[in-house]
């Protein structure tokens, strides 16, 4: 019994230490790198991958570029890829990755638009809107809002963030979302494969 009792006092403090660790997001995602560069750094699947050639799978990779922690795979996916045509792949996995924002998009338009309305509320943000309200800095600041969340969702970074700062800090229309989401994620994917 005592010993029963000693296994469990250990996995409970097992436990709270996992719980207690403070970037357990960051250990995944980190962890997702490891894999994927394992995956894609072995012989066979890269052969695989370079034989098929198809558009569907560019297409799920682009699906996959948008998100955190499968971005990491994607990118592995296209940087393995050698397609018989360069852009007509960044093209289908821009479609993909498009695909993502505009869900991404509904989502936090649906759901985390009072978050963002009582964001816009707090004292630190009214700061930073004052201080980007001033001169000179009150012609660029939608400018430099697109561009951070332009060069986010190029990149393969968590298109997440740069939807959000989109969908939450400004009153842009899915339209043209869209547009800024295809031609970045495509340019993105494009430089992926050119590498």
């Amino acid at each position: 019994m005592a010993f029963v009792l000693t296994i469990s006092a250990a996995q409970d403090h097992n436990m709270k230490l996992l719980f207690k660790f403070r970037y357990p997001k960051l250990a995944i995602l980190l962890l997702c790198f490891f894999v994927s560069f394992y995956i894609f750094s072995n012989p066979l699947v890269k052969n695989k991958i370079q034989l098929a050639d198809n558009y569907l799978g560019m297409f799920i990779a682009g699906i996959f570029f948008s998100f955190g922690f499968t971005a990491p795979f994607s990118v592995g996916y296209f940087l393995t890829l050698d397609p018989q045509n360069i852009f007509i792949a960044a093209f289908i996995g821009g479609l993909g990755a498009l695909l993502s924002d505009l869900l991404i998009f509904k989502i936090i338009k649906l759901s985390f638009i009072d978050e963002f309305n009582r964001l816009k509320k707090t004292k630190a943000i009214k700061e930073i809107n004052y201080l980007l309200s001033q001169k000179p800095l009150a012609r660029f600041k939608n400018y430099m809002l697109f561009a951070l969340a332009g060069f986010i969702i190029a990149s393969p970074l968590p298109d997440e963030l740069g939807v959000s700062m989109l969908a939450g800090l400004t009153k842009i229309k899915t339209h043209v979302l869209a547009i800024i989401s295809f031609i970045m994620n495509t340019l993105g994917i494009f430089i992926l494969l050119s590498i």
